[in-house]
């Protein structure tokens, strides 16, 4: 491909699948279904035959046997040129391999890594994976709203000025409720001391294409920057991409971590959809976005009418000791008004108006638009909370979430997070939990970001925190004991003997 004038009409990946298709070429290998002819005809009518006839090898299918038609190469290529990164990755495992792929190339085992402790449990994952020794970083608490914000980057140097041997920071931005870290200012205190800096933006997929979203992670200077762009982006589900700059990580390195973790059967069906949305950004982003942000300006005047709702925008989220910038198309509505809790509000909306909302906490419910968003789906939406005050009575409860500050939240790190999740291990009940050590992530979800990791020693107002609301109907899925009732902790030595 030339570089210096990349032809984004051209899609690499989904040619080579017309290609294929238009040549008859006949599979003696893997995927087994053979062009949907295996196939059940009761899953081909659910999926469709083009689901089946575009599942085919990456590699003798797609590209030949030794990919000499550089088939994949070019499709990140343009994606690289499309977002001005130096290198683009595609991945099939989502963003939790890729942001733990950046991980192990910049720390390796016992090493340390300056993270931001409302990272999302992939992060943790690879904590655990690569024996990296955590350096958290608390974020910005703000007391009123119960909420966190991304860290400062005075905490990123301060963390550096305890720890001046950490190889690197991890910050998450934008948040699941769509606050933004200063990662300009965060980059820069990574740079000053010769350190990258891993940014998980996988909610930022769309923020390159257009100038009035928040600055994505390349242009504020970020080494390494995952997205998800099957979040915000048009991709399936699974989809990720993972974009590098500067010399401080080397890009064979990298590669190498992802293809330690990743599937050696990517799904081409993945590759294709990245590689047909990085053409329409770049063809057609600016104006889907203009019209995106004009609509969620309307929605939100809007939604800010309605009794009992509050529509956040960065009155609320933006200011020192807060949050850089806001992401407008995260619609994080509080409904604390209605007597009420953002859990029981999103089940009566699934149940009465077939509305699914994204992140819902103890007193807020949110929505995420995106580019496909239009007056017909907003309208819906609308609706459907127009009829919520109106059911306000029968929606409250008197379970309370009882959400500690800031101090209660954040838990002392006494062993690595591998060592106590392959630690010998045990369940015990809650109450009795307190001053034990983790040997499980804890995580409401969504947005998924742990409220104990492995490693960490449990407190009394972080475990009664889960059990408040899990009783008032928050979802932890990835607990031994999804009920909280019991916990995973490490065995203390003086029962081990």
């Amino acid at each position: 491909m030339d570089h210096a004038s990349p032809d984004h009409s051209c899609a690499p990946v989904l040619d080579a699948l017309v290609a294929y298709h238009e040549t008859g070429q006949v599979p003696f290998t893997p995927p087994g279904h053979k062009q949907g002819r295996g196939a059940d005809p009761r899953v081909r009518e659910a999926l469709g035959d083009a689901v089946f006839t575009s599942d085919v090898l990456a590699t003798s299918g797609l590209d030949d046997r030794s990919s000499s038609h550089h088939v994949l190469e070019r499709a990140q290529a343009l994606m690289a040129d499309a977002v001005g990164a130096e290198h683009t990755f595609f991945s099939t495992c989502g963003s939790s391999l890729s942001v733990k792929a950046a991980m192990l190339a910049v720390a390796g085992p016992h090493q340390e890594l300056i993270i931001g402790r409302d990272a999302h449990k992939s992060v943790v994952s690879g904590l655990v994976l690569a024996g990296i020794r955590p350096v958290w970083v608390d974020p910005q608490w703000d007391p009123g709203l119960h909420l966190a914000h991304p860290p400062s980057a005075e905490a990123f140097d301060e963390a550096f000025d305890r720890h001046p041997g950490a190889r690197g920071a991890l910050v998450t931005s934008p948040t699941p409720y769509g606050t933004c870290a200063a990662l300009a200012d965060i980059a820069a205190v990574c740079h000053r001391r010769g350190k990258p800096l891993v940014v998980d933006e996988a909610w930022g997929a769309h923020l390159p294409f257009h100038p009035a979203l928040p600055a994505w992670a390349m242009d504020a200077g970020a080494d390494v920057c995952v997205t998800s762009v099957h979040k915000m982006g048009s991709g399936l589900e699974q989809s990720s991409v993972f974009h590098l700059q500067g010399d401080r990580i080397d890009p064979k390195a990298l590669k190498a971590c992802a293809d330690l973790l990743g599937t050696t059967s990517p799904s081409v069906l993945v590759y294709a959809a990245l590689d047909g949305w990085r053409r329409q950004m770049a063809e057609h982003g600016r104006r889907l976005y203009d019209d995106a942000l004009a609509l969620a300006g309307r929605l939100r005047e809007r939604i800010e009418d309605i009794d009992g709702m509050h529509v956040h925008g960065r009155a609320d989220f933006c200011a020192p000791g807060l949050a850089a910038d806001l992401d407008p198309l995260q619609i994080i509505i509080d409904i604390s008004a209605l007597g009420t809790t953002g859990y029981r509000a999103a089940d009566f909306l699934r149940e009465h108006h077939r509305i699914n909302l994204h992140v819902c906490d103890h007193r807020r419910i949110s929505a995420q638009l995106s580019h496909a968003d239009d007056t017909q789906t907003t309208g819906r939406l609308l609706t459907a909370l127009l009829d919520l005050p109106g059911h306000a009575r029968e929606l409250r409860t008197d379970a309370r979430v009882e959400v500690p500050g800031p101090a209660e939240l954040r838990l002392e790190q006494v062993t690595l997070p591998r060592d106590a999740f392959f630690g010998r291990t045990e369940l015990v009940p809650w109450e009795k939990a307190a001053g034990r050590v983790a040997a499980e992530m804890l995580t409401p979800y969504p947005p998924g970001i742990p409220a104990a990791v492995p490693g960490e020693r449990l407190g009394a107002e972080v475990l009664r925190y889960l059990r408040t609301g899990v009783e008032a109907g928050m979802v932890i899925p990835d607990a031994a004991d999804t009920e909280v009732k019991n916990v995973k902790v490490l065995v203390e030595p003086a029962e081990d003997a």
